[in-house]
């Protein structure tokens, strides 16, 4: 098969990997042309995945009509953040099979992928390739399990035909909803966790790992909650991309949002975590819209909204959770 990624970031970068080394024909595009001529003179993402290398079979280009035309009768795959999706839509002809990795809601319309998919693309087969996965480890070829969803259930099946193998598994979903909500939600869960985590280790009467369960577990009522009323089915929120990617990305030391919530605990400002971070935590910037779209739905989510406060400054690290063990008791 023929697949294009387009974004040469890590996670573009590592599915690019398996798929070449599937034995697809595989071309990877980034913006950056230096970027990609040092890729390919090297063999590896020294900004994204200095430890992981490249094979031979892996075509890299900096030239995105080149990249497009690649993949007209095969698979395109975006790699870019969410804020990239909308422009790359518009420039992809409508022929195309494309799927999305990007998670969360976008900055300032609120939507989700497949909403603007909808309103750019109404004709292009689309969908979602989600789940729990760091992207070192899927470059590494170390087992991982992924979620591809659409209503297209043939797209969905490349999916599967591009990446499943003894390494890398791919299930597939008819429910793109319920795959986006989860993916957009659980890197806000995430930072709460890692403010709890970060707390636990500064003092012994801080909040601890029953805290960190019922973060987690309260963290994924609220995904459940705002996903059934945007139109998602609840099974999919008990599978990979609701409490797979939720766990995952709440506890692993690979986390950025985890790590945005463990540097809040010590009293960092987020202007200089992000700096420290140098890569992109979708939970900083998709916080505001998950709590936007839940307000618009008549949804309570609690810990989204003390996150944002936090993230805004509007509320201190000890003050969030406060607020949070302070609610009225409730029927769960």
């Amino acid at each position: 098969m023929k697949i294009s990624v387009l974004g040469a970031g890590a996670w573009g970068t590592a599915l690019a990997i398996q798929a070449a080394e599937a034995g697809h024909d595989v071309s990877l595009w980034g913006r950056d042309a230096a970027a990609i001529e040092a890729m390919r003179a090297s063999r590896r993402n020294a900004a994204y995945l200095p430890d992981s290398g490249l094979p031979a079979s892996l075509a890299l280009t900096a030239n995105r009509a080149e990249a497009i035309a690649h993949a007209a009768d095969g698979l395109t795959i975006v790699a870019t953040p969410m804020s990239g999706l909308r422009e790359t839509l518009t420039a992809l002809p409508s022929t195309q099979r494309v799927l999305w990795l990007c998670k969360g809601f976008e900055a300032g319309t609120g939507r989700l992928g497949h909403e603007i998919a909808r309103e750019l693309q109404p004709a292009m087969r689309v969908g979602v390739l989600s789940g729990p996965s760091f992207a070192q480890e899927v470059a590494a070829g170390r087992p991982t399990a992924l979620v591809a969803a659409s209503e297209d259930a043939a797209l969905a099946q490349a999916a599967v035909d591009a990446f499943h193998g003894d390494r890398l598994r791919v299930y597939t979903s008819g429910d793109p909803v319920g795959v986006e909500v989860g993916g957009a939600v659980k890197n806000v869960m995430a930072i709460a966790v890692g403010v709890c985590d970060g707390l636990s280790a500064s003092a012994p009467d801080a909040p601890g790992l029953n805290a960190r369960a019922a973060l987690i577990t309260r963290g994924l009522a609220e995904m459940l909650r705002l996903g059934l009323a945007l139109g998602a089915k609840a099974e999919t929120f008990m599978g990979l991309s609701g409490l797979g990617d939720l766990v995952l990305t709440a506890t692993g030391d690979l986390s950025r949002n985890r790590r945005v919530g463990l540097m809040l605990a010590q009293g960092l400002a987020l202007p200089q975590i992000l700096q420290q971070l140098g890569h992109v935590a979708e939970g900083v910037y998709s916080a505001p819209t998950v709590l936007a779209r839940a307000r618009e739905a008549g949804v309570e989510m609690p810990i989204t909204e003390g996150m944002v406060a936090l993230l805004e400054g509007r509320l201190r690290v000890g003050e969030a959770v406060e607020r949070l063990m302070s609610r009225d008791a409730r029927a769960e």
